[in-house]
């Protein structure tokens, strides 16, 4: 083992980062040389006068650039990577070689709206009966919202035995529209409003758009941590928190019941509203109880169409504390110019004759089919699953860094959305995860070549050598 002591900046730099930089100085001085044990972690937070976490996090991030590789029990290692490039090279030429794309042919794994299940013909059925019944009325402004989209919105928003109060419900042109309409009615410019670190960043954005400020919670495999959360609540005084409390996109997470019960207190202690987004919540069919059951007086709950029925319908509703209706109506309407006629109606005529709950049935088949799928060929590989949803988030194999296995994907015809696409801001710990989706407009077939071809390039990571700057 080497008593190996890093040289540290007396700048501002995070003391696990400037603790990677300098192993990375050392490596490529020869000074650490490969093979070489870096001292334990306990030992090297006493020596430098820092906590264990924050060697950690430097061993992480080390082992995220491909600097070391560690084996319980055994510790952690400075790898030789020329040795490994050499050893791979023939074959990750052979492989390279086999793996380029046709021009212009790149399979996108992005998209994780509902895959076709033959719902376009009943769309189109749907679309030329509306023209034919409310002929005026799909010409004309949206003036008023009839009681069978409230209705049919209530049905789609319903999680296990809670079913919100049709009066409460307001159609909304998706989730995302909905989400920012909520945020405009109940806050204000200067207003910080509470998402994880991992998540989807569209309505982070428009967030900030709209002049809200960003506070972060910290993700976890079990979705936003009660602790953190009372941490953002006490420092912070958010208005607000947006949960995706089941299966949260990218990490899969589900929030248990437990903690729900125990966030819902600290949101109605701090006075934060919560806004429960259940986007592919609606594709489980055992979630635990929503924030709506259990906090009814503080949450929004928001639920669509998109990943179950048909994204291109723009089908979304949002179930109300009493009294907010009217102003969710009007904020919705100033922001998207309202909601069109026919899409509502179409939207709403599917939930209340049957058909988009046979749509989503067979949806949700479809996923679980692709899911079991990936099960198969990603065997051997560190991924989380769900069968109900239709990604999966992929740790990529020590070596490969997200950026460099998007290259690598790239040039063989392959897209897929990496850990930074997700980010709310700079991470305190590795996150070496790429999230591929397998529905959208692909085909069971195109799932099953990007799957293997991801499989052969993350198997392979010689070829992170190929992407190096």
């Amino acid at each position: 083992m080497t008593n190996w002591m890093p040289r540290l900046p007396t700048d501002a730099t995070p003391r696990y980062i400037a603790i990677a930089d300098s192993m990375a100085r050392d490596i490529d001085s020869r000074l650490l040389k490969p093979g070489d044990k870096l001292p334990p972690q306990r030992n090297l937070a006493y020596d430098l006068g820092v906590t264990i976490g924050t060697i950690s996090r430097a061993y992480a991030l080390a082992r995220e650039r491909g600097l070391v590789a560690g084996e319980v029990g055994r510790g952690t290692y400075v790898l030789d990577r020329d040795a490994i490039a050499r050893e791979h090279d023939a074959a990750a030429i052979k492989l390279r070689a086999s793996l380029m794309p046709s021009p212009g042919n790149t399979l996108r794994m992005t998209s994780t709206a509902a895959p076709d299940v033959g719902q376009a013909a009943i769309i189109s059925r749907l679309f030329a009966e509306t023209l034919a019944d409310e002929p005026l009325s799909s010409i004309d402004y949206v003036r008023g919202i009839p009681d069978s989209w409230r209705e049919s919105g209530a049905d789609w928003l319903r999680v296990g035995k809670w079913r919100p109060s049709p009066g409460s419900v307001v159609p909304t042109l998706g989730v995302h529209a909905g989400l920012m309409s909520v945020l405009a009615a109940i806050s204000a410019p200067g207003d910080r409003i509470a998402f994880e670190d991992l998540t989807y960043l569209a309505t982070v954005r428009a967030n900030a758009m709209m002049g809200r400020r960003l506070a972060r919670l910290r993700s976890t495999d079990d979705g936003i941590d009660p602790v953190d959360f009372e941490r953002v609540c006490a420092q912070q005084h958010p208005k607000a928190v947006v949960i995706v409390a089941t299966i949260n996109n990218p990490t899969l997470s589900t929030i248990p019941e437990g903690n729900r019960h125990r966030i819902a207190e600290i949101a109605h202690r701090y006075n934060v509203w919560i806004l429960e987004d259940n986007t592919y919540g609606g594709l489980k069919d055992d979630a635990p109880r929503s924030f709506a059951e259990i906090a009814p007086h503080q949450t929004f709950h928001l639920g669509g169409m998109s990943k179950s029925v048909a994204a291109g319908l723009r089908a979304g509703w949002v179930a109300c504390p009493p009294g907010f209706e009217a102003r969710v109506i009007n904020a919705h309407r100033m922001k998207t110019g309202g909601a069109p006629f026919t899409l509502k109606e179409i939207a709403a005529r599917m939930v209340l004759n049957g058909e988009a709950w046979d749509i989503r049935d067979k949806v949700l088949d479809e996923t679980r089919r692709r899911v079991a799928l990936a099960t198969r060929i990603l065997d051997g590989l560190d991924f989380h699953s769900d069968p109900d949803s239709p990604f999966i988030w992929l740790r990529l194999p020590e070596l490969w860094n997200p950026g460099t296995f998007r290259e690598a994907l790239l040039s063989a015809g392959i897209s897929v959305d990496v850990a930074d696409e997700f980010k709310t801001g700079p991470l305190e710990y590795g996150c070496p995860y790429v999230r591929i989706a397998l529905t959208g407009a692909l085909s069971e077939t195109d799932v099953r070549r990007g799957l293997q071809t991801i499989r052969d390039i993350a198997s392979n990571p010689s070829l992170c050598y190929d992407y190096s700057e």
